[in-house]
Protein backbone atom coordinates (compact mmCIF):
# COMPACT_ATOMS: atom_id res chain seq x y z
CA UNK A 1 0.00 0.00 0.00
CA UNK A 2 2.85 2.37 0.87
CA UNK A 3 4.36 1.48 -2.52
CA UNK A 4 1.59 2.33 -4.49
CA UNK A 5 0.72 5.21 -2.21
CA UNK A 6 4.27 6.57 -3.48
CA UNK A 7 3.97 5.78 -6.37
CA UNK A 8 0.87 7.83 -6.75
CA UNK A 9 2.61 10.94 -5.10
CA UNK A 10 5.30 10.56 -7.56
CA UNK A 11 3.02 10.66 -10.53
CA UNK A 12 1.05 13.74 -9.04
CA UNK A 13 4.58 15.38 -8.69
CA UNK A 14 5.41 14.33 -12.19
CA UNK A 15 2.18 15.94 -13.33
CA UNK A 16 2.14 18.84 -11.24
CA UNK A 17 5.94 20.16 -12.58
CA UNK A 18 4.31 19.30 -16.12
CA UNK A 19 1.93 21.70 -15.19
CA UNK A 20 4.45 24.29 -14.06
CA UNK A 21 6.10 23.49 -17.15
CA UNK A 22 3.25 24.38 -19.32
CA UNK A 23 3.28 28.24 -20.00
CA UNK A 24 0.50 30.17 -19.02
CA UNK A 25 -1.05 31.74 -22.00
CA UNK A 26 -3.54 34.03 -20.42
CA UNK A 27 -5.58 37.64 -21.01
CA UNK A 28 -5.46 39.47 -18.75
CA UNK A 29 -6.54 43.59 -17.40
CA UNK A 30 -5.35 46.57 -17.42
CA UNK A 31 -4.28 46.48 -14.18
CA UNK A 32 -2.59 43.75 -13.78
CA UNK A 33 -0.30 45.04 -16.24
CA UNK A 34 3.57 45.94 -15.42
CA UNK A 35 4.03 49.48 -16.03
CA UNK A 36 6.18 49.40 -19.37
CA UNK A 37 2.95 47.79 -20.79
CA UNK A 38 0.81 50.37 -19.30
CA UNK A 39 -0.15 52.91 -22.28
CA UNK A 40 -4.20 53.16 -22.70
CA UNK A 41 -6.31 53.28 -19.34
CA UNK A 42 -9.14 53.27 -21.22
CA UNK A 43 -8.63 50.01 -22.94
CA UNK A 44 -9.48 47.78 -19.76
CA UNK A 45 -8.87 44.27 -20.93
CA UNK A 46 -7.77 41.52 -23.01
CA UNK A 47 -4.10 42.19 -23.04
CA UNK A 48 -1.28 39.52 -23.56
CA UNK A 49 1.62 40.28 -21.10
CA UNK A 50 4.88 38.40 -20.98
CA UNK A 51 4.06 35.23 -23.17
CA UNK A 52 6.95 33.14 -24.54
CA UNK A 53 8.26 34.23 -28.64
CA UNK A 54 6.30 31.19 -29.84
CA UNK A 55 2.89 31.73 -28.43
CA UNK A 56 3.10 35.72 -29.22
CA UNK A 57 3.77 34.97 -32.99
CA UNK A 58 1.24 32.82 -32.89
CA UNK A 59 -1.13 34.89 -31.50
CA UNK A 60 -1.73 36.21 -34.83
CA UNK A 61 -4.49 33.88 -35.54
CA UNK A 62 -6.30 34.16 -32.02
CA UNK A 63 -8.33 37.39 -30.25
CA UNK A 64 -6.69 40.27 -28.21
CA UNK A 65 -6.80 43.91 -28.30
CA UNK A 66 -3.92 43.99 -30.55
CA UNK A 67 -4.94 41.24 -33.66
CA UNK A 68 -6.98 44.26 -35.42
CA UNK A 69 -3.65 46.23 -34.98
CA UNK A 70 -1.73 43.44 -36.33
CA UNK A 71 -4.01 42.69 -39.18
CA UNK A 72 -5.02 46.54 -40.33
CA UNK A 73 -1.45 47.10 -41.39
CA UNK A 74 -0.59 43.26 -42.34
CA UNK A 75 -2.88 43.93 -44.96
CA UNK A 76 -2.08 47.52 -45.43
CA UNK A 77 1.64 46.06 -46.46
CA UNK A 78 0.55 43.51 -49.08
CA UNK A 79 -1.89 46.21 -50.80
CA UNK A 80 1.71 48.59 -50.84
CA UNK A 81 3.56 45.35 -52.27
CA UNK A 82 1.13 44.46 -54.63
CA UNK A 83 0.90 48.01 -55.63
CA UNK A 84 4.98 48.09 -56.36
CA UNK A 85 4.91 45.32 -58.62
CA UNK A 86 1.98 46.91 -60.08
CA UNK A 87 3.65 49.97 -61.01
CA UNK A 88 7.00 48.31 -62.39
CA UNK A 89 4.84 46.08 -64.56
CA UNK A 90 2.84 48.71 -66.03
CA UNK A 91 4.40 52.02 -65.74
CA UNK A 92 7.27 52.10 -68.51
CA UNK A 93 10.59 52.68 -66.85
CA UNK A 94 12.59 53.38 -69.96
CA UNK A 95 11.43 56.96 -70.95
CA UNK A 96 9.11 55.41 -73.70
CA UNK A 97 6.40 58.24 -73.38
CA UNK A 98 8.84 60.97 -74.20
CA UNK A 99 9.55 60.25 -77.61
CA UNK A 100 6.00 61.25 -77.96
CA UNK A 101 4.92 64.34 -80.54
CA UNK A 102 3.47 66.66 -77.96
CA UNK A 103 2.10 66.27 -74.45
CA UNK A 104 -1.49 65.23 -75.80
CA UNK A 105 -0.27 62.58 -77.31
CA UNK A 106 1.52 61.78 -74.03
CA UNK A 107 -1.33 62.15 -71.94
CA UNK A 108 -3.78 60.00 -74.02
CA UNK A 109 -0.72 56.77 -73.61
CA UNK A 110 -1.41 57.50 -70.16
CA UNK A 111 -4.95 57.51 -70.36
CA UNK A 112 -4.94 54.24 -71.86
CA UNK A 113 -2.03 52.37 -70.13
CA UNK A 114 -3.96 50.28 -68.37
CA UNK A 115 -5.49 48.24 -71.10
CA UNK A 116 -2.64 48.62 -73.28
CA UNK A 117 -0.50 46.47 -70.27
CA UNK A 118 -3.74 44.05 -70.65
CA UNK A 119 -2.94 43.25 -74.72
CA UNK A 120 0.88 43.60 -74.16
CA UNK A 121 1.27 39.55 -74.57
CA UNK A 122 -1.23 39.37 -77.61
CA UNK A 123 0.61 42.49 -79.18
CA UNK A 124 4.11 40.33 -78.67
CA UNK A 125 2.61 37.40 -80.12
CA UNK A 126 0.75 39.35 -83.20
CA UNK A 127 4.35 40.85 -83.82
CA UNK A 128 6.48 37.84 -83.92
CA UNK A 129 4.00 36.01 -86.00
CA UNK A 130 3.92 38.87 -88.75
CA UNK A 131 7.80 38.96 -88.16
CA UNK A 132 8.05 34.74 -89.48
CA UNK A 133 5.57 35.13 -92.50
CA UNK A 134 6.75 38.51 -94.00
CA UNK A 135 10.16 38.59 -96.12
CA UNK A 136 13.16 40.41 -94.95
CA UNK A 137 12.76 43.89 -95.96
CA UNK A 138 15.73 46.64 -97.29
CA UNK A 139 16.26 50.00 -97.30
CA UNK A 140 18.05 51.80 -99.97
CA UNK A 141 21.10 54.16 -99.61
CA UNK A 142 21.44 56.15 -102.50
CA UNK A 143 24.42 57.92 -101.21
CA UNK A 144 26.43 55.08 -99.73
CA UNK A 145 24.67 52.36 -101.95
CA UNK A 146 24.60 49.99 -98.37
CA UNK A 147 21.43 47.42 -97.45
CA UNK A 148 20.41 47.56 -93.90
CA UNK A 149 18.43 44.26 -93.59
CA UNK A 150 15.71 44.36 -91.22
CA UNK A 151 13.96 41.02 -89.42
CA UNK A 152 10.28 43.04 -89.82
CA UNK A 153 8.85 46.19 -90.83
CA UNK A 154 7.84 48.84 -88.24
CA UNK A 155 4.72 48.81 -87.49
CA UNK A 156 3.83 52.27 -87.20
CA UNK A 157 -0.67 51.77 -86.55
CA UNK A 158 0.39 50.54 -83.14
CA UNK A 159 3.60 51.82 -82.53
CA UNK A 160 3.43 54.87 -79.87
CA UNK A 161 6.72 56.66 -81.15
CA UNK A 162 6.01 56.92 -84.86
CA UNK A 163 5.28 60.81 -84.51
CA UNK A 164 8.56 60.74 -83.27
CA UNK A 165 10.35 58.53 -85.75
CA UNK A 166 8.98 60.96 -88.37
CA UNK A 167 9.81 63.80 -86.97
CA UNK A 168 13.72 62.76 -86.69
CA UNK A 169 13.17 60.96 -90.60
CA UNK A 170 12.06 65.17 -91.63
CA UNK A 171 14.79 66.76 -89.22
CA UNK A 172 17.56 64.62 -90.01
CA UNK A 173 19.19 67.06 -92.19
CA UNK A 174 20.11 69.41 -89.31
CA UNK A 175 21.94 69.88 -86.22
CA UNK A 176 20.70 67.93 -83.07
CA UNK A 177 19.53 70.84 -80.72
CA UNK A 178 20.29 71.03 -76.28
CA UNK A 179 16.31 70.96 -76.02
CA UNK A 180 15.69 67.79 -78.51
CA UNK A 181 18.09 65.78 -76.56
CA UNK A 182 16.83 66.81 -73.18
CA UNK A 183 13.08 65.83 -74.38
CA UNK A 184 14.33 62.03 -74.64
CA UNK A 185 15.75 61.60 -71.52
CA UNK A 186 13.70 59.66 -69.34
CA UNK A 187 12.38 61.13 -66.24
CA UNK A 188 13.78 58.56 -63.06
CA UNK A 189 11.18 56.18 -61.39
CA UNK A 190 13.16 56.24 -57.86
CA UNK A 191 10.96 58.86 -55.72
CA UNK A 192 7.61 57.01 -56.47
CA UNK A 193 9.20 53.69 -55.60
CA UNK A 194 11.44 54.82 -52.65
CA UNK A 195 7.83 56.34 -51.47
CA UNK A 196 6.40 52.49 -51.77
CA UNK A 197 9.35 51.37 -49.57
CA UNK A 198 9.02 53.62 -47.02
CA UNK A 199 5.17 52.85 -46.75
CA UNK A 200 6.10 48.92 -46.69
CA UNK A 201 8.41 49.24 -43.95
CA UNK A 202 6.11 51.53 -41.81
CA UNK A 203 3.29 49.16 -42.50
CA UNK A 204 5.29 46.31 -41.77
CA UNK A 205 7.62 47.38 -39.13
CA UNK A 206 4.15 48.69 -37.04
CA UNK A 207 2.42 45.32 -37.56
CA UNK A 208 5.70 43.19 -36.26
CA UNK A 209 5.77 45.70 -33.13
CA UNK A 210 2.07 45.16 -32.35
CA UNK A 211 2.56 42.13 -32.71
CA UNK A 212 5.30 40.72 -30.36
CA UNK A 213 5.75 43.80 -28.30
CA UNK A 214 4.42 41.90 -25.21
CA UNK A 215 7.07 39.63 -24.68
CA UNK A 216 9.18 41.46 -22.47
CA UNK A 217 10.01 44.98 -21.50
CA UNK A 218 13.57 44.43 -23.92
CA UNK A 219 11.33 43.27 -27.19
CA UNK A 220 8.92 46.26 -26.51
CA UNK A 221 11.57 48.64 -25.91
CA UNK A 222 13.35 47.41 -30.12
CA UNK A 223 10.47 47.10 -31.64
CA UNK A 224 8.72 50.66 -30.30
CA UNK A 225 11.85 51.92 -31.57
CA UNK A 226 11.81 50.50 -35.04
CA UNK A 227 8.03 51.58 -35.54
CA UNK A 228 9.04 55.14 -34.89
CA UNK A 229 11.53 54.18 -37.35
CA UNK A 230 9.29 53.06 -39.80
CA UNK A 231 6.85 56.21 -39.38
CA UNK A 232 10.03 58.58 -39.75
CA UNK A 233 11.02 56.37 -43.14
CA UNK A 234 6.90 56.71 -44.50
CA UNK A 235 7.17 60.75 -44.18
CA UNK A 236 10.14 60.88 -45.47
CA UNK A 237 10.17 59.52 -48.28
CA UNK A 238 6.45 60.58 -49.14
CA UNK A 239 8.26 63.95 -49.51
CA UNK A 240 10.88 62.61 -52.28
CA UNK A 241 8.25 62.17 -55.03
CA UNK A 242 6.82 65.97 -54.27
CA UNK A 243 9.94 67.54 -54.28
CA UNK A 244 11.90 65.61 -56.88
CA UNK A 245 9.00 66.16 -59.49
CA UNK A 246 7.96 69.65 -58.34
CA UNK A 247 11.31 70.71 -58.96
CA UNK A 248 12.49 69.12 -61.33
CA UNK A 249 13.52 72.24 -63.47
CA UNK A 250 15.23 73.90 -60.29
CA UNK A 251 17.39 71.25 -59.01
CA UNK A 252 18.86 73.77 -56.24
CA UNK A 253 15.30 73.72 -54.27
CA UNK A 254 15.03 69.88 -54.84
CA UNK A 255 18.45 69.03 -52.82
CA UNK A 256 17.45 71.57 -50.26
CA UNK A 257 14.06 70.73 -49.58
CA UNK A 258 15.10 66.91 -49.86
CA UNK A 259 17.82 67.20 -47.53
CA UNK A 260 16.24 69.10 -45.08
CA UNK A 261 13.15 66.22 -45.03
CA UNK A 262 15.81 63.70 -44.10
CA UNK A 263 17.52 65.44 -41.59
CA UNK A 264 14.80 65.88 -40.23
CA UNK A 265 14.07 62.37 -40.25
CA UNK A 266 17.28 61.34 -38.63
CA UNK A 267 16.50 63.94 -35.92
CA UNK A 268 13.11 62.50 -34.73
CA UNK A 269 14.45 58.72 -35.00
CA UNK A 270 17.57 60.00 -32.67
CA UNK A 271 14.82 61.30 -30.22
CA UNK A 272 12.87 58.59 -30.43
CA UNK A 273 15.69 56.44 -29.07
CA UNK A 274 15.17 58.14 -26.04
CA UNK A 275 13.81 55.54 -23.33
CA UNK A 276 11.33 58.27 -21.72
CA UNK A 277 10.04 59.42 -25.24
CA UNK A 278 7.91 56.03 -25.21
CA UNK A 279 6.20 57.47 -21.46
CA UNK A 280 2.71 57.14 -21.96
CA UNK A 281 2.50 60.82 -20.32
CA UNK A 282 4.50 61.74 -23.17
CA UNK A 283 2.05 60.66 -26.51
CA UNK A 284 0.74 64.20 -26.94
CA UNK A 285 4.68 65.22 -27.86
CA UNK A 286 5.09 61.94 -30.21
CA UNK A 287 1.84 62.63 -32.01
CA UNK A 288 3.21 66.14 -32.63
CA UNK A 289 6.85 65.17 -33.59
CA UNK A 290 5.53 63.41 -36.22
CA UNK A 291 2.45 65.14 -37.57
CA UNK A 292 5.30 68.36 -37.48
CA UNK A 293 7.23 66.48 -39.96
CA UNK A 294 4.06 65.68 -42.16
CA UNK A 295 2.85 69.49 -41.57
CA UNK A 296 6.40 70.62 -43.07
CA UNK A 297 5.32 69.08 -46.30
CA UNK A 298 2.90 72.25 -46.71
CA UNK A 299 5.92 74.73 -47.63
CA UNK A 300 7.37 72.91 -51.08
CA UNK A 301 3.85 71.93 -51.77
CA UNK A 302 2.91 76.40 -51.33
CA UNK A 303 6.24 76.94 -53.06
CA UNK A 304 5.33 74.80 -56.14
CA UNK A 305 1.79 76.25 -56.48
CA UNK A 306 3.58 79.80 -56.22
CA UNK A 307 5.80 78.41 -58.97
CA UNK A 308 3.12 77.16 -61.38
CA UNK A 309 0.00 79.22 -60.43
CA UNK A 310 -3.25 77.54 -61.97
CA UNK A 311 -2.01 74.66 -64.28
CA UNK A 312 -4.13 71.94 -63.82
CA UNK A 313 -1.32 69.28 -62.62
CA UNK A 314 -0.19 71.33 -59.89
CA UNK A 315 -3.91 71.82 -58.85
CA UNK A 316 -4.80 67.85 -59.15
CA UNK A 317 -1.34 66.85 -57.14
CA UNK A 318 -1.73 69.48 -54.48
CA UNK A 319 -5.04 68.01 -53.93
CA UNK A 320 -4.18 64.22 -53.47
CA UNK A 321 -1.16 66.17 -51.20
CA UNK A 322 -4.05 67.65 -49.30
CA UNK A 323 -6.31 64.85 -49.03
CA UNK A 324 -3.03 62.66 -47.74
CA UNK A 325 -2.27 65.61 -45.09
CA UNK A 326 -6.23 65.47 -43.84
CA UNK A 327 -6.24 61.80 -43.36
CA UNK A 328 -2.95 62.05 -41.72
CA UNK A 329 -4.31 64.69 -39.27
CA UNK A 330 -7.23 63.03 -38.38
CA UNK A 331 -5.29 59.96 -37.74
CA UNK A 332 -3.17 61.74 -35.36
CA UNK A 333 -5.53 63.43 -33.84
CA UNK A 334 -7.52 60.22 -32.90
CA UNK A 335 -4.36 58.58 -31.34
CA UNK A 336 -3.62 61.61 -29.30
CA UNK A 337 -7.26 62.14 -28.27
CA UNK A 338 -8.01 58.41 -27.18
CA UNK A 339 -11.55 58.33 -28.58
CA UNK A 340 -13.90 56.81 -29.24
CA UNK A 341 -12.84 54.63 -26.10
CA UNK A 342 -12.09 57.82 -23.68
CA UNK A 343 -15.93 57.82 -24.00
CA UNK A 344 -16.90 54.74 -23.41
CA UNK A 345 -14.15 53.11 -21.79
CA UNK A 346 -13.82 49.13 -21.80
CA UNK A 347 -16.12 49.06 -24.70
CA UNK A 348 -13.92 49.42 -27.63
CA UNK A 349 -11.26 46.65 -26.11
CA UNK A 350 -11.37 44.38 -28.90
CA UNK A 351 -12.64 46.66 -31.89
CA UNK A 352 -12.76 49.85 -32.61
CA UNK A 353 -10.05 51.53 -30.14
CA UNK A 354 -8.50 54.83 -30.93
CA UNK A 355 -4.73 52.49 -32.54
CA UNK A 356 -6.68 50.78 -35.02
CA UNK A 357 -9.06 53.76 -36.49
CA UNK A 358 -5.21 55.44 -36.54
CA UNK A 359 -4.17 52.43 -38.77
CA UNK A 360 -7.02 52.88 -41.40
CA UNK A 361 -6.35 56.70 -41.64
CA UNK A 362 -2.57 55.77 -42.23
CA UNK A 363 -3.50 53.74 -45.21
CA UNK A 364 -5.72 55.68 -46.62
CA UNK A 365 -3.76 58.62 -46.53
CA UNK A 366 -0.78 56.30 -48.19
CA UNK A 367 -2.91 55.32 -50.98
CA UNK A 368 -3.76 59.06 -51.50
CA UNK A 369 -0.18 59.81 -51.88
CA UNK A 370 0.16 57.37 -54.27
CA UNK A 371 -2.77 57.93 -56.77
CA UNK A 372 0.02 61.25 -56.26
CA UNK A 373 2.55 59.78 -57.04
CA UNK A 374 1.26 58.53 -60.54
CA UNK A 375 -0.15 62.23 -61.40
CA UNK A 376 3.50 63.32 -60.95
CA UNK A 377 4.95 60.59 -63.30
CA UNK A 378 1.57 61.70 -65.93
CA UNK A 379 2.79 65.47 -65.54
CA UNK A 380 6.59 65.21 -66.03
CA UNK A 381 6.41 61.70 -68.90
CA UNK A 382 4.19 64.75 -70.63
CA UNK A 383 5.96 67.97 -70.10
CA UNK A 384 8.95 67.68 -69.03
CA UNK A 385 11.15 70.54 -67.76
CA UNK A 386 9.78 73.95 -69.37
Amino acid sequence: MASSCAACKGSGDRKKKKQQKKPKCELIGYESLPEWLKDNEFIHGYYRCEWPMRETILSIFSIHNETLNVWSHLVGFLLFLCLTVLTAMVIPSDGISGTFEDASSARSYWGDLMSMANMTEALKHEAAAACLLLPPATTDLSENEEKIPTSCPPNTSSSPSHHHVALIQEDAGRAPRAADAASTDPITRWPLFAYLCGAMVCLLTSSACHLVLCHSERTAYVTLRLDYAGIAALIVTSFYPVVYYSFLCHPGLQRLYMGFITAFGASAVTASLVPAFQAPELRPLRAALFSLMGVSGFVPVAHKLVLYGGRQEAVVTAGFEALMGALYGLGAAVYALRVPERWFPGRFDLVGHSHQLFHLFVIAGAYAHYLGGVEYLRWRDADKCW
